[in-house]
C-alpha cells in the first residue's frame, strides 16, 4: 500500500470541518466476534447464468494484479466439534462472509451515537483501516454485481461527535506518513507543539484501483466492546472499492495492533455459498493472553521475521515457513531462496486474505505445474480453456468416469502440513475441463522477482480453520468445514 497526498483531497477537507472533540467511552468488554460473510452476488463458477471462463479470467487477472501490487509494495511517503468454539469473555466475534470476486468481508460500526454497520473487505496483506466516507463520496469503476455506485453507504463524520482529524504532529500520522511527516507539513515547525495543520491527505493504491482521503479519530464500536480514539481513513475517492477495508496486516495502523489483540482466527467459507446469506465467524481475541498454550487440533509453523530491506512496506506482512511443496508422493524441487525472506526483501511465503488465487514465481509455478502434467498423462490438456481462462494446465476429461487428481501438500517449518482438497486447487470449468487454480506472472521473467516468492490466496484455503497468534508469533491451521 503506497500513500502520497492527492491534492484534490484538500479541498474536501471543507467538508468535515464541523467535527468535535469527544472520544467517547471505552468498555472493558475483551470478546468480539465478528460475521464474516460474503457478497450477495451471483458470480460462482457454477452459476447457471454465468460464463466459467470469463470468471476464471476475471479471478485470475484480478489476483494477478493483486501479487503484483504485493511485490512491488513502497514505503509509505508524502510529496512535497468445531475448532475454536470454546469462546471466553476475551473474544470478540464477527460474521466473515465471502465475496463473488474472492474477497471476505466483516461489517463494523463507527461513531457517536453509533452509524450503521457497513462492510469492510477483510485484509491481511494490508493495515489502514478506511470507509467510505460524507456524502460525497464517489466510486470511480465501481459496477460490480449487485453494488450501485452511487448508494455505496458511507460514515458521515459532521454526525459523530466522537469524529477528529488526525493532527500532523499526531504519533498516529507518521504511522502512516514515516516519522519524517511533520518536516513535510508546510507552516508547521516541529517546535510548535499546538500546530492546527491537519494530517496530509492519502492515496492508497490496491492491486486494482486506488481510494484517497483524510486520517480521522474515531470510535469503533463492537456489540460488546468500544474503542476510542480509533486510527481510520475518512475515504472520499475510491477507483474499483466497492466496500471499505479492515487492514489486518503487522503495522501500527492496523485493526490487530490498535486493539492489541494477542491472537485472530477465522475460518474460511467456500465460494460455494456466495448467493446464500451464510457467514462465519471472524475471532478476536483481545485477552491477557494464555501463554504458550495453543489451541487444540490446530497444527503450528512459525512466523519468519520481516525482511527490513529494500522497501519496510514488506513489514506488514505475514511470513510463513513453507518448506516443502508435495504433488502426489513427488517432493518439487524449490530452490531455498524462493522460500525464506531475504534481506533485501526478496523471496519467502506469506498468507493474504486479499489474494483469490495462489501466487508462484514464475520457476517455481512451473515445477509444480510441470508435475501435475506429468502424473496427469492420461489426460489431453484444453489449450482453448487456457487460453481464455488464463489459467494452466487444464484437462479435458470429457467421457472420462473417475479422475485421477495428484494430491497437493504444504509442508511448513516444524513439520506441520496442510494437504489441501482438491476442490481447494482445481476447478471444474463446465463438466468437461478441469484447471489448476495456481497461477504465475507470465511477463515476470525466469528470476526471482521482488518481494514475496509465493503468496497463499483464499481459493487455497477455503474450509481451513486459520489462526494468527500475534503473541507467540505463530500461525496455526486445521481443515473443518466453515458451514
Amino acid at each position: 500500500m503506497a500513500a502520497c497526498p492527492f491534492s484534490l483531497i484538500c479541498l474536501f477537507s471543507l467538508l468535515i470541518l464541523l467535527f468535535t472533540t469527544d472520544a467517547g467511552a471505552g468498555s472493558s468488554a475483551a470478546t468480539v466476534t465478528v460475521p464474516l460473510t460474503p457478497l450477495s452476488t451471483k458470480h460462482y463458477l457454477h452459476h447457471s447464468d454465468s460464463d466459467p471462463l470469463k470468471i476464471l479470467h476475471s479471478l485470475a487477472s484480478s489476483s494477478l494484479s493483486r501479487a503484483r501490487h504485493l511485490k512491488t509494495k513502497t514505503k509509505p511517503k508524502t510529496k512535497d466439534s468445531n475448532i475454536g468454539s470454546n469462546y471466553s469473555n476475551s473474544l470478540i466475534k464477527t460474521p466473515l462472509s465471502v465475496h463473488s470476486y474472492g474477497g471476505y468481508s466483516i461489517s463494523l460500526s463507527f461513531g457517536t451515537p453509533p452509524q450503521a454497520s457497513t462492510p469492510f473487505i477483510f485484509d491481511t496483506g494490508s493495515s489502514l483501516v478506511w470507509f467510505p466516507c460524507t456524502s460525497r463520496y464517489r466510486c470511480v469503476d465501481c459496477n460490480f454485481p449487485n453494488v450501485d455506485p452511487s448508494r455505496i453507504p458511507a460514515f458521515i463524520p459532521k454526525r459523530s461527535s466522537s469524529s477528529q482529524l488526525i493532527g500532523c504532529q499526531n504519533p498516529k500520522c507518521s504511522w502512516i506518513f514515516g516519522p519524517n511527516v511533520e518536516s513535510r507539513c508546510k507552516g508547521c515547525s516541529p517546535r510548535n507543539k499546538t500546530c492546527p495543520l491537519a494530517c496530509p491527505s492519502y492515496l492508497l493504491q490496491y492491486g486494482l484501483g486506488f481510494t484517497a482521503g483524510l486520517l480521522l479519530s474515531e470510535t469503533l464500536r463492537f456489540p460488546s466492546k468500544t474503542v476510542p480514539n480509533f486510527l481510520a481513513g475518512c475515504s472520499i475517492l475510491s477507483d474499483r472499492q466497492p466496500a471499505g477495508i479492515a487492514g489486518f496486516g503487522r503495522s501500527s495502523e492496523s485493526l490487530p495492533s490498535q486493539l492489541g489483540l494477542k491472537k485472530f482466527s477465522y475460518c474460511l467459507l467456500s465460494r460455494k455459498f456466495d448467493d446464500a446469506p451464510v457467514s462465519s465467524n471472524l475471532v478476536l481475541d483481545t485477552g491477557p493472553g494464555s501463554g504458550d498454550s495453543k489451541t487444540p487440533g490446530l497444527s503450528y509453523t512459525p512466523f519468519y521475521k520481516n525482511p527490513v530491506g529494500s522497501s519496510s512496506a514488506f513489514g506488514e506482512f505475514y511470513y510463513v515457513g513453507l518448506r516443502q511443496i508435495i504433488v502426489g508422493s513427488k517432493h518439487v524441487k524449490i530452490p531455498y531462496s524462493y522460500l525464506v525472506p531475504g534481506s533485501d526483501g526478496n523471496g519467502g511465503v506469506i498468507v493474504d486474505s486479499g489474494s483469490t488465487f495462489t501466487f508462484m514465481e514464475g520457476p517455481l509455478f512451473e515445477a509444480v505445474a510441470k508435475e501435475f502434467i506429468r502424473q496427469m498423462g492420461n489426460y489431453s490438456r484444453a489449450a482453448d480453456v487456457e487460453k481464455k481462462s488464463g489459467l494452466r494446465p487444464c484437462f479435458d476429461i470429457s467421457g472420462k468416469k473417475s479422475v485421477y487428481l495428484p494430491e497437493l501438500i504444504l509442508k511448513f517449518k516444524g513439520g506441520a502440513k496442510m494437504a489441501l482438497p482438491p476442490e481447494n486447487y482445481f476447478a471444474l470449468v463446465g463438466n468437461e475441463v478441469l484447471c489448476l487454480i495456481l497461477f504465475t506472472d507470465n511477463a515476470a521473467g525466469p528470476a526471482l522477482g521482488r518481494g514475496p516468492a509465493i503468496i497463499l490466496g483464499d481459493f487455497q484455503l477455503q474450509n481451513f480453520y486459520l489462526e494468527f497468534d500475534l503473541a507467540n508469533d505463530r500461525f496455526g491451521f486445521a481443515k473443518q468445514k466453515c458451514a
